[in-house]
């Protein structure tokens, strides 16, 4: 499962033009310069561009570009399907998106690449045309952006070749340390004893117990706070305590769209609380649609996040006798966490914010995910109170942690850690923000759960325009959801059962050969390793960093 690249001026500018108060223009931009390492330099007709949008006329001017470009006749194609290809997407939600910090720190970051001509910073006039486009008739697409640019604009290659080398090297990376993860997960099933699945209970199957499912409001009144939390327990108890797991959703998300996740533990005789996190919910992102914020989420939400968990448990203390029988065990429970949930329940699990690390990772240009760490620089509220210790294994899945932790601070995790990382995943990295940490993390009990196809977020949950702006990835395909679920729905269990319950009938399914035996018969592959392949892992990274220095991982 590779991914494919072609590194050309097209496949550049392609890349770097479609990556990114108002701009009333004047007049509308007439050409795109570009600047060389040498006195040559040489433009683009926007008019060319269109004239080669409407019907594949290749006129003088862009002639001279293709030739220089060197592209064929597919390079064309593809160049000219990608100037029409139109993005559906709200351009009320979408202008706002661009005025929060976040995308003004996007803009700002590309303007430095596509300038307005003389050198400055060009996110301005990027953000008037990205926003014209998306309310005008024709829609949000690249060559309708070029024609609402209200002013030339220049490109300096020398930057934008290096910009387009390091995501080539991302690329490169991530093909690379798929095939590693591949080859240390045979090695370490070499390496076991041979077990008969087939045999074994099928986890990815509901357990026995029966779901129900409550809702309740949460009042923390220390934080002036209020919350809704989906709680989901099994209709009859298992033997003994009653295992306790929280789900912390991520940006943007609810906690209704982790409930797969949770009634399948419910099943097994597990309670599964899914807190609402105000601050960083979808009904923060629709408050932002409607103008009621200029935020996608609040940076209060770094503190907010963790103490929400702890409240949760508190309140499960409260209630534990009247509604549960007593059957609670609150001195041990699990945190699931996704994307700003694998941060939140790294967090509680007693990893340290590394703020100097953070601020040197800042000035990277390659990880989307720093977009919302990078926010954790204007963070005044104290992180020294977080940890919480009932807590005492998590599982994060597509979690975003590298840049706001650092090595010294996931190395102050030392329960279990379960990770699941997407290769496809262009908001957390595989490379970045799962492969290059997972040595950091200071326990024997880690496993990385690598699936392919995975995208971040669940497919069955995207709207219409996201879907819209996933489809117009022409080489991406994606499995289907359940199938993607259905590998972490029996590996966290496993997990959970393991190093929760000390289940030690589980431990069969802790091992590259489940994953294995999983992904037979099917195109998108799970693959698994555990703290025995760390060292291979580290040796590869540092085959890799030797051979590309560049990449400064």
């Amino acid at each position: 499962m590779k991914f494919r690249t072609k590194c050309s001026l097209i496949s550049l500018i392609i890349g770097t033009l479609t990556s990114v108060g108002s701009f009333v223009p004047a007049q509308a931009a007439q050409t795109i310069n570009f600047l060389t390492p040498s006195p040559l330099k040489f433009s683009l007709s926007i008019s060319s561009l269109e004239t080669f949008a409407a019907d594949g006329t290749v006129d003088r001017s862009l002639a001279d570009y293709m030739r220089f470009a060197g592209a064929n006749e597919e390079d064309k194609e593809r160049f000219r399907e990608i100037l029409l290809k139109r993005a559906e997407i709200d351009p009320i939600l979408f202008s706002r998106l661009l005025r929060t910090e976040m995308g003004e720190d996007l803009l700002s970051r590309w303007g430095q690449h596509i300038a307005i001509q003389g050198g400055r910073n060009g996110k301005y006039a990027l953000r008037g045309a990205l926003i014209q486009s998306a309310f005008d008739e024709n829609g949000l697409s690249l060559i309708n952006i070029l024609r609402h640019l209200p002013t030339n604009i220049e490109i300096d290659l020398r930057r934008a070749l290096s910009l387009a080398n390091r995501v080539d090297l991302i690329i490169t990376a991530t093909n690379f340390f798929h095939d590693e993860i591949v080859r240390l997960a045979q090695q370490e099933v070499v390496n076991a004893e041979s077990v008969d699945f087939a045999k074994l209970p099928d986890l990815r199957q509901p357990g026995e117990f029966g779901v129900e499912k409550k809702q309740w409001i949460l009042r923390d009144r220390s934080r002036d706070r209020n919350f809704e939390v989906d709680v989901y327990q099994p209709e009859a108890w298992r033997a003994g305590q009653t295992p306790v797991v929280i789900i912390s959703h991520g940006l943007s998300s609810s906690p209704q769209n982790f409930g797969y996740y949770a009634e399948h533990l419910a099943s097994y005789g597990y309670v599964v609380a899914v807190p609402q996190h105000p601050g960083s919910d979808s009904q923060q992102l629709q408050d932002l649609k409607a103008g009621l914020s200029r935020q996608i989420f609040l940076t209060s939400e770094f503190v907010d996040r963790p103490k929400d968990l702890s409240s949760v448990i508190d309140e499960l203390e409260r209630r534990n006798k009247a509604d549960f029988a007593g059957k609670l065990d609150l001195n041990r429970v699990a945190v699931i966490g996704h994307s700003f949930g694998g941060y939140t329940a790294l967090a509680i699990a007693g990893a340290t914010i590394d703020l100097k690390h953070l601020e040197q990772e800042c000035d990277r240009n390659l990880n989307l995910s720093l977009l919302l760490q990078c926010r954790a620089l204007s963070l005044e509220l104290n992180t020294d109170n977080i940890k919480d210790e009932r807590i005492k294994a998590i599982a994060i899945t597509n979690p975003l942690k590298s840049a706001i932790f650092g090595p010294s601070g996931l190395a102050s995790v030392s329960l279990p850690v379960f990770v699941q990382a997407g290769v496809y995943d262009p908001l957390t990295p595989f490379v970045l923000e799962q492969v290059r940490p997972f040595p950091w993390l200071n326990t024997s009990n880690k496993y990385l759960s690598v699936q392919e196809g995975d995208i971040h977020v669940n497919t069955s949950n995207l709207d219409a325009g996201i879907g819209s702006l996933i489809d117009s990835f022409a080489y991406l395909s994606l499995p289907e959801s359940a199938l993607l679920t259905s590998y972490n729905q029996a590996f966290l269990l496993a997990f959970l059962e393991v190093h929760l319950l000390n289940n030690e009938d589980f431990l069969p399914y802790l091992q590259s050969a489940y994953a294995e035996y999983l992904s037979q018969g099917e195109e998108f592959k799970n693959f698994l390793i555990t703290n025995a392949s760390t060292k291979g892992l580290e040796e590869a990274i540092a085959r890799f960093l030797a051979q590309h220095p560049s990449l400064d991982f």
